[in-house]
């Protein structure tokens, strides 16, 4: 299911989705992330069936962690 390029075509085949208390309800531009796996799934909430990224558990956590900090913010 999941390919040496850390991705997988098909969002359904995993469980345990939920988007941050963050996101509004309308649905925007959300990401969405599944617990309960070795690596980390994110996908666009807009396409619940579509293209999984699939992070290292310690790269999620840098990447949460710049975001956190504001060191993701464009200037």
């Amino acid at each position: 299911m999941v390919s040496s390029k850390r991705t997988t075509r098909n969002a359904s085949a995993l469980t345990g989705w939920f988007k941050s208390s963050y996101s509004g309800g309308s649905n925007g531009d959300c990401l969405e992330i599944a617990r309960g796996h070795a690596d980390v799934p994110v996908r666009d909430s807009k396409n619940p069936d579509g293209p999984v990224l699939m992070f290292e558990p310690s790269a999620w956590s840098a990447f949460v962690s710049a975001v956190k900090s504001g060191e993701l913010l464009s200037t």
